[in-house]
C-alpha cells in the first residue's frame, strides 16, 4: 500500500541518519503507529462518509417510550443539552405511538427545543387564539354558510310570522373544543358578507378526480382544478406589521393591518420557521405577495369538501378515540363547518372530513398564496389521527407546509427543483441506470412526481410513513436549531442531517429496483406502474439505510 510504504520509508530514514540506537528505534515505532493510525481513519472516513448509518439492522434504536420522553425533561421544563438527545433518539428509532402528540409540535417548530414549560403555555394559548380567528374568518367568508344563513333567517321569519319562537342557536358542537364559538356566528354570516361582496362568484369551475393529480401525465394543468397560486407578483395596498415570534421555532406570525370585526387573522410569513433554510429554492419558488379573491376560496372549500368525503379511515387504529365517536357528535360537527352530503359515511368517517374542512380551510386563509391544492389532505389526514385538538392539528400542519408548501405551488419551481436533485442523485449513484433512463425519456425522474408531492403517504403503509415523516422531521428540526453544524455534533446525531432526506429516500427506493428496471422496462409507463403500486413492499429502515449512504457520499455533489 502506498500509505505504509510512505511509513515505512520515513521510518528507516530516521534510523539511517542517527545510527539505530534506541531512541531511534522508539522514535520510529511512534511514527509507525502514528502513521497506521491515520491510515485507519483515511480507510474509514472514504467509506460511509466517516459516520455509521443509525438505521442499519445491528444499530437501529427502538423508539422513544413515555419514561424515556420524560427524562429528557430538566425541572424547569426545558429538554437537556439543547434537544441533542431528543433529535438523536427520534432519527434512530421513531416515536411510540402513545406520545406523538407531544412531541410532534418540537419536530415541526411549534415549540423550540430549548422552550420551557411556561413559555410553551403563551405559545399554546396564543396559538389557539389564532387558529380561532382564522376559523371565525372561514365561516364569515364561506358561501355555504351564507346558505344555511339565509335559511335560518328565512325559517325564523316565517316562524315570527306564524307567531312561533324562534329556533335555538349556538348549540354546542362536538368537533373540537376550538369550534364551540363558530355556530354563534352563523347568523351574522350573512349580512357581513353581502356588505363585502360586490362581485358574484364562479362556482362552475370542474374539479378533477385526485388520481389523476399526482399523475406525471396531467403535471401540465394539476392545478387547473384548485387554482392553488398564482405565480405574479403583485402588490398590496395595505400595510403588514409583524407580530414578534416567542421562539425561533415557532412560525412567525403576521397580521394584517385591514383588521376584519376589529380581529386581525395569522398570516403566512416567510421569516422564522424553518424557510431560512430553503435557500437551495430558486426566486420563483420563493413565496410572493398575492390576493386572494372570494371566488378562490369558494373553489377551494368546495373542492375540499370533495377530497374530505372521499378521505378513507386507515387512520382508524391509530385513533380509537375518534373511532368511537357518535353519530349525534359526528352529525353536529358536519353542521358547524357545513359539510352536507355526508350522511352516507359512518360517524367517524364523517367527523373526521369535518376536521379535514376546519384545517384545511383554515390554512387557505392563514397562506392564501397556495390556498387549497388536492394532496394536501393526504398530508393532514395522519395528524388529524395522532393531534385531536383542531388548532393543535392546525399549527403542526403549518409548520409542516412550510417545507411541503412548495409542493403545491401553480409555477411548479419547487416540484421541480426536487425532480431534478432525485435525477442527479440517481446520476452520481448509477450511471448506467441513469443512461437507461434518458433512452426511456424518463430521466427527468416524473414517475416519482406522486412520491415528492405527497411524501412518500401514499407508497408507504399509515405507520411506515409517520416513521419516515419522524425522522425527516427530527433531521429538519436539527438544521434549523444549528444542531450539527460541527463534525462532532454530527457524530452526536449519528449521521448528518439533511433537509431533504426525503429526496435521498425517493432516489434510494428508486436505485432498489435497477436491476428490474435496466433489465425488464422499456417505458416510462411501466416505472410508473411499478412505482405506484409499492404500498406495501417497501421496508423503511433499509430504505433510510440506503439513503444515509447516498447523503454521506453525494450530500457535498448535489
Amino acid at each position: 500500500m502506498w500509505a505504509w510504504g510512505c511509513v515505512e520509508r520515513v521510518a528507516t530514514g530516521l534510523l539511517g541518519a542517527h545510527g539505530g540506537g534506541r531512541w531511534n528505534t522508539a522514535v520510529a515505532v511512534g511514527v509507525t503507529a502514528a502513521a497506521g493510525i491515520a491510515l485507519v481513519a483515511i480507510i474509514v472516513t472514504s467509506r460511509r462518509g466517516g459516520i455509521k448509518s443509525p438505521w442499519r439492522r445491528r444499530r437501529r434504536k427502538a423508539p422513544l417510550t413515555a419514561p424515556e420522553w420524560r427524562d429528557l425533561f430538566t425541572p424547569e421544563g426545558k429538554l437537556q443539552d439543547g434537544g441533542v438527545k431528543l433529535l438523536k433518539k427520534v432519527r434512530g428509532g421513531g416515536i411510540e405511538p402513545s406520545i406523538r402528540a407531544q412531541v410532534w409540535p418540537f419536530l415541526l417548530g411549534v415549540y423550540s427545543l430549548d422552550s420551557s414549560e411556561a413559555e410553551r403555555d403563551a405559545v399554546k394559548a396564543q396559538n389557539r387564539n389564532g387558529y380561532l380567528l382564522l376559523r371565525k374568518h372561514c365561516l364569515r367568508r364561506s358561501a355555504y354558510s351564507i346558505e344555511e344563513s339565509k335559511q335560518i333567517t328565512d325559517k325564523t321569519a316565517r316562524d315570527n310570522h306564524d307567531g312561533s319562537t324562534s329556533p335555538k342557536q349556538g348549540e354546542e358542537s362536538g368537533i373540537s373544543s376550538v369550534e364551540s364559538d363558530e355556530i354563534a356566528e352563523k347568523p351574522c354570516i350573512a349580512e357581513h358578507h353581502m356588505a363585502e361582496e360586490e362581485t358574484p362568484v364562479n362556482t362552475e369551475q370542474e374539479v378533477q378526480d385526485d388520481t389523476s393529480e399526482t399523475n406525471p401525465e396531467h403535471i401540465k394543468d394539476k392545478h387547473s382544478s384548485s387554482s392553488s397560486s398564482s405565480s405574479s407578483e403583485e402588490s398590496e395596498t395595505s400595510d403588514v406589521t409583524h407580530e414578534e415570534a416567542p421562539h425561533k421555532d415557532v412560525p412567525a406570525v403576521h397580521h394584517s393591518s385591514v383588521e376584519d370585526d376589529q380581529e386581525s387573522i395569522p398570516r403566512y410569513s416567510t421569516t422564522g420557521g424553518n424557510m431560512e433554510n430553503d435557500i437551495e429554492l430558486s426566486k420563483a419558488a420563493r413565496p410572493v405577495k398575492s390576493t386572494k379573491t372570494i371566488e378562490d376560496f369558494e373553489t377551494w372549500q368546495r373542492i375540499i369538501r370533495l377530497d374530505a368525503v372521499r378521505a378513507n379511515d386507515e387512520w382508524v387504529s391509530y385513533s380509537p378515540s375518534q373511532a368511537v365517536v357518535s353519530k349525534e357528535k359526528a352529525i353536529e360537527s358536519a353542521k358547524v363547518v357545513c359539510l352536507k352530503d355526508c350522511e352516507h359515511l359512518e360517524p367517524h368517517r364523517i367527523h373526521h372530513a369535518s376536521r379535514l374542512v376546519a384545517v384545511l380551510e383554515a390554512y387557505a386563509i392563514y397562506d392564501p398564496e397556495i390556498g387549497y391544492c388536492q394532496g394536501m389532505s393526504d398530508l393532514l389526514a395522519p395528524l388529524l389521527a395522532v393531534l385531536e385538538e383542531d388548532d393543535e392539528a392546525f399549527w403542526c400542519f403549518a409548520g409542516f407546509m412550510r417545507k411541503a408548501r412548495h409542493n403545491f405551488r401553480l409555477d411548479e419551481a419547487g416540484i421541480r427543483r426536487q425532480l431534478n436533485m432525485v435525477a442527479r442523485i440517481i446520476k452520481y449513484k448509477d450511471f448506467r441506470l441513469f443512461r437507461h433512463l434518458e433512452m426511456l425519456e424518463a430521466a427527468d425522474c416524473f414517475f416519482v412526481y406522486r412520491m415528492v408531492v405527497v411524501m412518500f403517504r401514499r407508497e408507504l403503509t399509515f405507520e411506515q410513513a409517520l416513521c419516515l415523516w419522524e425522522v425527516m422531521w427530527a433531521d429538519q428540526a436539527a438544521n434549523r436549531a444549528g444542531i450539527a453544524k460541527s463534525s462532532w455534533q454530527k457524530l452526536l446525531l449519528g449521521s448528518p442531517p439533511t433537509d431533504d432526506l426525503l429526496l435521498y429516500a425517493i432516489a434510494a427506493s428508486v436505485l432498489q429496483k435497477r436491476k428490474l428496471i435496466i433489465e425488464s422496462y422499456s417505458s416510462m409507463d411501466e416505472i410508473i406502474r411499478d412505482c405506484n403500486s409499492m404500498a406495501g413492499q417497501l421496508d423503511i429502515w433499509k430504505l433510510l439505510d440506503d439513503a444515509h449512504d447516498l447523503v454521506v457520499t453525494l450530500h457535498d455533489r448535489i
